[in-house]
C-alpha cells in the first residue's frame, strides 16, 4: 500500500469518528434545529469521501469490503448538491453507515501499523 494511502485512510477514520461523535447522545430531531451540527456532519463526511477519492486503485482492490465508490458518491452529492441535502440521509449515513466503516478502517490501520513494525530497521 502506498504511504499516501495510509495517511488518507487515517483521515477517513478520524473524520468518520468525529461525525459519529457529533451525534453521540442526540436524536434525529437535533439536525432540524442545529445548523452547526448539519455543517459539521457534512464537512466530516465530505472529508471521508475526499480522502477515499484519492486512494489508489491498488488499495481499493486490496480492501473490497470498503464501499469506495459509495463513499466518493456521497462526497460528490454533498459538495455538488449542497443546496438540497436530505437530512434523513445525512443522519442515516452517520449513525448506520459510519460505525461499520470505522470498524473496517481500524482493521486496515492495525494491519499497516503491524507491517510498519515488522519492516522497521533497528
Amino acid at each position: 500500500m502506498q504511504k499516501d494511502d495510509n495517511i488518507r485512510i487515517l483521515h477517513m477514520l478520524d473524520s468518520a469518528k468525529e461525525a459519529v461523535g457529533f451525534v453521540n447522545n442526540i436524536n434525529r430531531a437535533a439536525l432540524d434545529k442545529d445548523r452547526k451540527l448539519v455543517l459539521a456532519l457534512v464537512k466530516s463526511i465530505e472529508i471521508v469521501g475526499e480522502a477515499a477519492a484519492r486512494i489508489s486503485d491498488e488499495t481499493c482492490k486490496k480492501y473490497p469490503q470498503i464501499p469506495w465508490q459509495n463513499i466518493v458518491g456521497m462526497r460528490n452529492r454533498l459538495v455538488h448538491g449542497y443546496f438540497a441535502i436530505n437530512l434523513d440521509i445525512l443522519w442515516k449515513t452517520t449513525i448506520e453507515d459510519l460505525p461499520p466503516l470505522i470498524i473496517e478502517l481500524k482493521k486496515i490501520v492495525s494491519m499497516f501499523d503491524n507491517n510498519k513494525d515488522k519492516n522497521r530497521k533497528y
